[in-house]
């Protein structure tokens, strides 16, 4: 029987709670000034409840959600966040890798440790990157969160996530499991824009060729997406997905989740995509192109 995925990111929790001028040191200010003049009015929490509603229809086995589920990391933005993340499943059936909206100033960054733990927590125990198994699929999922400059969103995953990395990848594929890596940046390079990339992405890409996957999942970049990765044995596909609680007419694409069916056969094992989201109208939420893989 296939093995039912669903894909979230970017859903930006707002409105943000209004911050103290301590609150607002450093990058927060930038950011504060962002949402207050643009992101506030391409975000909208009433649409991002219609999504998930309509995701819950599908009937996902599993949900991932692949970051930055708040905006400038205030304390308050992360208890709303983690009760919205609460209703989407219990952490058996939801996993969360963080986007660099989370990780958005140093302090930021355990206080999202902490509080989505029980979302990110493996068989293998805590920390990045964690295995979770799930229905014969294997969902590795991948910090790329690190605190920037202003205007800076890269990520970077470091030499200790990637060596594990490598090493969870032979495990599963010795398992038969449908390995699926989660994280918030594009994998590739030249995935997005000029700082807002991967840093490490070459040394990942060079890892994907030696070990494989079957399919890589992110967010970060507001839209569906759909690049291949030399693998160890045959193509890794490479899957975006828009913000899910962008509005029509936003200066990026409307909401939007994926959905992954993963099966195995003998001795090998499909995936077929396609996703759902907000249509032309800017009301009703519908099946949008099949994504060929």
């Amino acid at each position: 029987m296939a093995f039912l995925l669903a894909h979230l990111s970017d859903a930006h929790i707002g409105p943000i709670p209004r911050p103290s001028l301590r609150e607002l040191a450093g990058k927060r200010l930038t950011g504060y000034a962002n949402w207050i003049n643009k992101r506030a009015e391409a975000h909208d929490m009433g649409l991002l409840g219609r999504l998930v509603a309509d995701m819950e229809a599908q009937k996902p086995d599993h949900v991932v959600m692949t970051g930055d589920i708040v905006n400038i990391g205030l304390d308050a933005e992360i208890e709303a966040a983690r009760l919205w993340l609460s209703g989407l499943g219990s952490p058996e059936h939801v996993s969360f890798t963080p986007g660099n909206h989370d990780a958005y100033v140093p302090a930021a960054v355990p206080r999202i440790a902490e509080t989505f733990a029980p979302w990110t927590t493996s068989e293998e125990g805590a920390g990045f990157p964690y295995l979770r198994r799930r229905g014969g699929v294997a969902l590795i999922g991948l910090d790329s969160a690190v605190p920037t400059a202003p205007f800076v969103a890269s990520g970077r995953l470091g030499a200790e996530q990637r060596e594990k990395l490598a090493a969870l990848l032979d495990k599963t594929k010795a398992e038969g499991l449908a390995r699926v890596v989660l994280l918030h940046h594009p994998p590739h390079r030249g995935g997005a824009k000029l700082l807002r990339g991967l840093d490490d992405a070459a040394e990942l890409e060079a890892i994907i060729a030696r070990h494989g996957a079957e399919l890589i999942l992110h967010g970060h970049n507001h839209k569906i997406s759909l690049h291949r990765l030399p693998g160890a044995h045959g193509e890794t596909p490479v899957i975006g997905v828009a913000s899910a609680s962008a509005k029509a007419g936003a200066h990026y694409p409307r909401a939007a989740y994926n959905l992954y069916s993963i099966e195995r056969e003998a001795d090998k094992i499909s995936i077929a995509a396609r996703s759902r989201g907000l249509g032309a109208d800017g009301e009703t939420i519908e099946e949008l192109d099949a994504l060929a893989l």
